[in-house]
């Protein structure tokens, strides 16, 4: 054997073994809401790993960013905190505001993991301890700006919202504002840990978060007391999903996938 041809079959072999470490090596990437991605998916990846011997890595861009990765190829499963029909509706509006066009495939597939409370946050100096939908709307819309006219102190209301992409959002706004827009000077964040964050320093502040994520995460906010907001939590895949996909469903199905809603 020449030394030409030995140092070439070296290469190759090189090579593939090079190609097979980043094959073991690479993640399952799961793109989309940020409550799923605190609530379940990295809280639980490493008992995941312990389970099946898999790796995640959680891109928490919102349900509608997250969608929009799922429809581009970007990621074989999305991560959703809202019904279906809502987590379609959040991708479109994440991809007018991006200036792209999607197309929503008929085989979508909504694998639901757990329920999940959107609640009412206030900052824990604010005396105001209940609201009802119509007043949580009014406030919210900007019908009402002093938190005295429902009860409260003589003090300016700051609405804090997630961004246009969010299922928390879309289904606070459908179930409570009726689909009613933001009042014009919202305070606009990225994350559910940004929101509570802005709610927090703002005496006046209000906001309406993930309830498992806030007891983990209450910082200086408190929560309203108001009729029940739910939600489903749920991974989308397009078609069936692969054998890696229904490995992350099939667990946080399980009991011991489980414990991380308890």
């Amino acid at each position: 054997m020449s030394k030409q041809l030995l140092k070439m079959i070296t290469l190759i072999v090189s090579a593939l073994f090079l190609m097979s470490s980043v094959a073991v090596a690479a993640k399952m990437a799961v793109w989309g809401s940020t409550t799923c991605q605190k609530r379940f998916l990295e809280p639980g990846a490493a008992a995941y790993k312990a389970a099946s011997g898999d790796d995640i890595k959680v891109d928490g861009v919102g349900t509608g960013k997250g969608m929009m990765a799922l429809l581009d190829g970007k990621t074989k499963v999305a991560a959703a905190s809202s019904p279906l029909e809502s987590a379609i509706k959040s991708a479109k509006k994440a991809a007018k505001k991006a200036g792209k066009e999607i197309t929503i495939p008929d085989n979508l597939i909504f694998h639901e993991i757990a329920k999940d409370v959107i609640i009412p946050i206030v900052n824990k100096d604010n005396p105001v301890s209940a609201l009802t939908f119509d007043q949580l709307s009014k406030l919210n819309t900007g019908a009402v700006t002093n938190w005295k006219d429902v009860g409260g102190t003589d003090m300016p209301v700051k609405v804090v919202t997630s961004h246009a992409g969010s299922a928390t959002r879309a289904v606070f706004q459908k179930k409570v504002m009726k689909k009613a827009d933001y009042v014009a000077d919202a305070i606009i964040v990225k994350s559910t840990r940004l929101e509570i964050q802005q709610v927090s320093k703002n005496k006046g502040g209000i906001g309406a978060v993930s309830e498992g994520f806030y007891k983990l995460n209450p910082e200086n906010a408190k929560l309203v007391n108001t009729d029940d907001i739910s939600r489903p939590l749920a991974l989308i895949t397009v078609g069936e999903p692969t054998p890696e996909v229904q490995k992350l469903i099939d667990f946080f199905r399980s009991p011991a996938g489980q414990k991380f809603f308890n």
